[in-house]
C-alpha cells in the first residue's frame, strides 16, 4: 500500500499507554464494572503526578457530583507491555463505599492533576438497583463491545500486534482489568460520529471525520465506536427528558447472573452492541419468553464472545480455527453467531442479524445512501401517530438514522412488501417494517492508494478462514446486504430491533418521527413515565 493520503490511517495509529507523556500523569481502573449500593468499589491507581483529585459523577441529563477527595496519591507502577490482554495489574489506590441513597445509574471517575497541561482521565462504573427498587425499564450498557474496541495498553480486537504498521494483528483476550480509552465515556459535544453526514463526491475518496477529528485531538481511533459517550449517553438524556424512570445494567451483569432482568418489563439495548456471550444471550431470551420486551435501538449483532481468568478476560479469536475450544466445545468457540457450527444464529434472539446487513454512509459504504429506512408497513403499531407513510423515509438525512452498521435478515419481496427467506434462522413471526441497503464492507476503487476504514477484503478473508462454516444464505448474498427494522414474538414476549447504531443520535437530535416511534416501543412494552 502507498503512503496515505490522510493523517488519520488506520494503520499505525498509537494507543494511549501508561506514562508515555513525559509529565505528570494519572491513571484508573475499577476493579467490576457495576455494584450495588452498600459495596464498595475499588480503584485501582497510578500516577507521575506529586498528588491529584479524584471526583465521581452520576452522569446524565444533569450531571451531579456525589463523592470528591483532593491530595490522592499513588505510585508509578510498572505496566505489563501487553496490559491489553492482561491488565495492568496495579494495586488497589483508593475504596469507595457507595451509600444505600446511590440511584441505579452510570457514575463518571475523573482523576485530574496540575501540570504545565490540566490532566483529566475518565473510567466508570454502574450503580444498579436492588430487586426491590427496580423501575420497569432496564438500559443494559454495552461493555463487551466496549472491551472490543477499548485499545488502551496497545491493541485491541480489532489491531495493535505486530511490528508492521501497514497489517496489524488483532488481540483475541482483552482485560476488564485497565483504563478505558479516550473519549468512550466523555468527549466534546458535537464530535463526529462514524455515519458520515457528508456525501461523496463522485470519484472523490472516502473521508471519516470520527478519525480525522481524534488524530486531531488526541483521541482514541475507536472514540465513535463504542459506548456511553456516543451511544448509551444520549439515549439516556432523551429518555430522562421523557421522563422514564430506567435503571442500568451492563452486559457483564447478565452474563454473570441469570437473574439480572428480574422484575423489569422492558429491557433496552442501545446503539453498537456487536459483541456478547452464550451466557448473555441465554439472559435475554429467557427474558422474552416469560414476557419480558426488549427494545434494541441498536445495530451489528455480530460475535460470540466469552470469559476467562475469573471473567477478566474477554476472548473473541474470530476464525474458529484459532480458538482452543474449537475442537472441545465447537458451540462456545469465539466466532460469528453465523457459523454453522455453533448452532444459534443471531436472528433467534434479536429478529435480526449483523451478517445480514453492516455498513452504509461509512467511507465508501453505500456512501450516498437515503440515510434513512424506507417504510414498508406504515399501518404497524411501532409507526401508529408518527404519520409515516408506505415509500416514506424514516430517518434520513440530516437525522442519518440508518448509518454505520446495520443489522437485516436474507430476504425477498412479494407485492411491494419485503418477507424472510427464514433460511438465516430469522423467527416465523418476524415482520420487516422498513428497510435500506447495505454492504458488508468499502470496495477499493482506488488501487490500494487509500486507506480504507473497514475495506471490504478483510470481510473476504474471514469468510475464507470460516470455509465451511459460513451459512449458504451468506455467501450467495456477495457483499449486498440490507438494514431493517423489525418486530416479532418470543414466547410471551416482544423484540423490537431498530438494527442501526445511530438510534441514540436521532433522538439526541429530536426527529419527530424517530421519537414517536421510539415512545410507542416503550409505552407499549411497560416502561413507565415519572
Amino acid at each position: 500500500m502507498t503512503s496515505a493520503p490522510f493523517a488519520w490511517s488506520p494503520r499505525g495509529w498509537p494507543s494511549e499507554r501508561a506514562f508515555a507523556t513525559g509529565g505528570p500523569e494519572v491513571w484508573c481502573y475499577a476493579d467490576r464494572f457495576s455494584y450495588l449500593p452498600g459495596e464498595s468499589v475499588g480503584l485501582h491507581l497510578a500516577s507521575t503526578a506529586r498528588e491529584f483529585e479524584v471526583e465521581i459523577t452520576r452522569d446524565g441529563a444533569r450531571p451531579e457530583r456525589v463523592w470528591f477527595k483532593r491530595s490522592v496519591t499513588a505510585e508509578a507502577f510498572a505496566t505489563p507491555d501487553d496490559a491489553y490482554a492482561v491488565g495492568c495489574g496495579w494495586p488497589v489506590g483508593l475504596t469507595v463505599d457507595i451509600p444505600e441513597s446511590w440511584p441505579s445509574g452510570f457514575y463518571v471517575v475523573t482523576v485530574r492533576a496540575e501540570g504545565t497541561e490540566p490532566w483529566e482521565r475518565e473510567h466508570f462504573f454502574v450503580v444498579r438497583a436492588p430487586v426491590e427498587r427496580r423501575a420497569e425499564m432496564a438500559l443494559v450498557l454495552t461493555t463487551s463491545t466496549m472491551l472490543a474496541y477499548n485499545d488502551w495498553g496497545g491493541a485491541n480486537h480489532y489491531r495493535g500486534l505486530g511490528d508492521d504498521p501497514r497489517v496489524e494483528g488483532a488481540s483475541p483476550r482483552v482485560s476488564l482489568m485497565r483504563p478505558v480509552a479516550r473519549g468512550m465515556i466523555r468527549k466534546p459535544p458535537g464530535a463526529p460520529r462514524e455515519a458520515n453526514p457528508l456525501s461523496l463526491p463522485m470519484h472523490a475518496p472516502p473521508r471519516y471525520p470520527a478519525y480525522e477529528w481524534a488524530r486531531l485531538f488526541g483521541y482514541s481511533r475507536h472514540h465513535a465506536d463504542a459506548f456511553w459517550a456516543t451511544y448509551e449517553r444520549p439515549f439516556a438524556i432523551w429518555a430522562e427528558g421523557e421522563r422514564y424512570r430506567f435503571d442500568m445494567l451492563t452486559q457483564q451483569d447478565l452474563h454473570d447472573d441469570p437473574h439480572a432482568l428480574d422484575g423489569y418489563s422492558c429491557a433496552v439495548v442501545v446503539g453498537h452492541d456487536e459483541y456478547w456471550s452464550w451466557e448473555m444471550r441465554d439472559v435475554v431470551d429467557a427474558f422474552v419468553d416469560g414476557g419480558g420486551n426488549l427494545c434494541r435501538l441498536g445495530g451489528n449483532f455480530y460475535w460470540q464472545v466469552r470469559f476467562e481468568e475469573g471473567g477478566t478476560v474477554q476472548c473473541c479469536y474470530r476464525a474458529p480455527a484459532l480458538d482452543p475450544l474449537a475442537v472441545t466445545q465447537p458451540r462456545r468457540a469465539t466466532t460469528a453467531w453465523e457459523a454453522l457450527s455453533l448452532g444459534r444464529p443471531g436472528a433467534s434472539t434479536m429478529g435480526l442479524n449483523g451478517m445480514g446487513g453492516t455498513y452504509a454512509r461509512y467511507g465508501c459504504a453505500a456512501p450516498r445512501a437515503s440515510g434513512g429506512f424506507t417504510v414498508y408497513r406504515e399501518r404497524h403499531w411501532a409507526f401508529e401517530g408518527t404519520d409515516l407513510y408506505y415509500g416514506d423515509v424514516l430517518g434520513g438525512l440530516p437525522t442519518l438514522l440508518a448509518g454505520f452498521e446495520m443489522d437485516g435478515v436474507d430476504y425477498t419481496f412479494r407485492r411491494g412488501l419485503p418477507l424472510p427467506t427464514f433460511e438465516d434462522g430469522a423467527p416465523e413471526s418476524l415482520e420487516i417494517l422498513a428497510m435500506t441497503p447495505a454492504v458488508r464492507g468499502e470496495e477499493d476503487r482506488f488501487g490500494g492508494s487509500v486507506p480504507l476504514g473497514g475495506p471490504l477484503d478483510e470481510g473476504e478473508e474471514y469468510q475464507q478462514a470460516m470455509a465451511a462454516d459460513i451459512p449458504t444464505w451468506a455467501s450467495a448474498m456477495a457483499y449486498r446486504g440490507a438494514g431493517m427494522i423489525g418486530v416479532f414474538e418470543r414466547g410471551a414476549g416482544t423484540v423490537f430491533n431498530g438494527g442501526s447504531t445511530e438510534w441514540p443520535h436521532a433522538l439526541e437530535v429530536g426527529d419527530p418521527f424517530c421519537t414517536g416511534v421510539v415512545r410507542n416501543v416503550l409505552d407499549r412494552f411497560g416502561a413507565e413515565r415519572a
